[in-house]
């Protein structure tokens, strides 16, 4: 995630802090320090490093539960309305997806249960609806927080835990896409009460609507590509005339391609046409304000390439998009040759043209790029 900072691995996890978080922690010291003077900030600050531990704990609770399915998590990152741990894939079986989405609210449910039972905790409802007040002791307000973060996480829209819950318990029954699409309009109908409660209390709530409401949908979205690229050939969605880059080429030469061509990602070839490597539009925009436009294209490019085998499966394409986080996988040969180009809009192309196909009309071989 851009704009993140690392701050160290956890069984082998990243930990990342987005730049917000940091502004945010900021803007909690300034307004406590405005309010009760240093003592006051100082307790603040602490609480809210606490609270996110929580959090944190709360997604590698989500983190070794994935693993034990295969699922690894290669990074996650704490934001400032909470943390988002990034799954190499979400589990189809809705089993294994109702266990990794109900651990994480489980860890916030047992952390609570250790304050109240070791650290003497008392949940009252001071306490709960006053989660700032300094004059409430910090292990109170933090059991209370605990408890209030299992429960807002079990609400059923994505991205929270109860979307997943949700879904999970209706693919047993309607299968995985539809449950998907069932519970992302659930999530919908959330996200609008949550922004209309926003207008009428608390403004926060409305920029957690818009957040809300553009993950049901953009969940929706995936799961529909992915169903509909189950069994297809790779050769249905593949870009099969495209431009590539030498990588002894100069970056002016990039740009020129760039403006010429409706492409936002370029295959670097060797000169026996096998890829080496990626040149997208914010590699050639960082390299002409850094390198010049003389510089090489192997010096601004980035190296390697997802690459999937003419005889393999759209699904397959698919799935190394969203685990590697690729812009573009590259489609090869026999020999190892580059002869097509896959990315999530040229997927999204091929469904979309799917759909308004008649039914008795081939589906399309390929797709061209100008």
């Amino acid at each position: 995630m851009s704009w993140s900072l690392s701050i160290g691995k956890v069984a082998g996890t990243v930990v990342r802090i987005h730049l917000t978080f940091l502004l945010f922690l900021a803007w909690i010291f300034a307004a406590s320090y405005a309010k009760g003077g240093n003592t006051e900030a100082w307790s603040s600050l602490i609480f809210m490093v606490l609270l996110f531990a929580c959090v944190l704990l709360h997604e590698f609770g989500h983190i070794f539960t994935a693993r034990y399915f295969g699922v690894a998590t290669p990074y996650v990152t704490l934001l400032p309305i909470g943390g988002v741990a990034q799954l190499e894939r979400i589990p189809e079986q809705p089993g294994q997806e109702f266990l990794i989405a109900i651990a994480g609210p489980l860890v916030n449910v047992v952390i609570a249960l250790l304050l109240i039972t070791i650290g003497g905790a008392q949940i009252t409802q001071s306490a709960a609806a006053s989660i700032d007040n300094g004059q409430i002791s910090m292990i109170d307000r933090l059991a209370a927080v605990n408890l209030f973060l299992a429960l807002f996480n079990l609400i059923p829209a994505f991205p929270m835990d109860g979307g997943r819950v949700l879904r999970a318990a209706l693919a047993t029954r309607l299968g995985y896409v539809r449950a998907t699409e069932v519970a992302a309009t659930i999530g919908q109908f959330v996200a609008f009460a949550l922004g209309f409660i926003g207008l009428m209390y608390n403004p926060i709530l409305i920029f957690i609507a818009i957040f809300v409401y553009l993950a049901a949908s953009s969940e929706a979205h995936m799961v529909s590509l992915r169903a509909v690229s189950r069994g297809v050939p790779v050769s249905h969605a593949m870009m099969t005339q495209f431009a590539t880059l030498a990588p002894e080429a100069h970056v002016d030469e990039a740009v020129q391609t760039l403006l010429a061509t409706s492409q936002g990602e370029f295959p670097v070839v060797d000169a026996a046409g096998k890829p080496i490597g990626l040149l997208a539009r914010v590699d050639i925009i960082k390299a002409i304000k850094t390198l010049g436009p003389d510089a090489r294209v192997a010096d601004a490019m980035t190296p390697g390439i997802a690459t999937i085998s003419h005889r393999s499966s759209l699904d397959d394409a698919f799935k190394l998009l969203q685990e590697k986080e690729a812009v573009a996988v590259g489609v090869t040969d026999a020999a190892g040759r580059l002869t097509g180009l896959i990315t999530s809009e040229t997927i999204a192309e091929m469904m979309m043209l799917g759909d308004s196909m008649p039914k008795a009309t081939p589906e399309p071989w390929g797709r061209t790029v100008p």
